[in-house]
């Protein structure tokens, strides 16, 4: 599905400025708000900043986004896959890892432990891997 697809169906209106903002998310696949900007205003410096959040924003709340907090920096990136997924973390890279029969173990093992497993919104693993430190 191409950027005018996915922002229809998301049942946001279509403008060259979300098309641009959703290009650039799209081809960084995960990414800090300061990348996302300059990526954007490389292409197209007429778009203001405030305007890249408010689509952003706009795209998270339609679902067509998620979030990550990376564990070394602390920043939120904005990740182009929105539905439930794991991740990978190495050094600054951020590698998707969908695994549902995890996120099932996951679920049943918070049940099994009388935690009400419906009222749960998301189930998310982040995986560290630590450089290799040599002698």
């Amino acid at each position: 599905m191409n950027a005018t697809d996915i922002i229809k169906k998301a049942g946001l209106k279509i403008t060259p400025q979300r098309k641009i903002v959703y290009e650039a998310i799209a081809e960084l696949k995960h990414a800090a708000i300061d990348t996302i900007i300059a990526k954007v205003q490389e292409s197209n410096p007429d778009i203001t900043i405030s305007t890249i959040y408010r689509i952003l924003d706009s795209f998270y709340k339609a679902d067509i986004l998620s979030q990550v907090n990376h564990p070394n920096d602390g920043k939120t990136y904005y990740d182009i896959t929105p539905i439930p997924h794991h991740h990978i973390f190495e050094g600054q890279k951020i590698i998707d890892y969908s695994d549902p029969k995890l996120t099932e173990l996951i679920r049943r093992y918070l049940k099994e432990g009388a935690f009400e497993t419906e009222n749960i919104d998301k189930i998310q693993v982040q995986i560290i891997i630590n450089p290799i430190k040599s002698d």
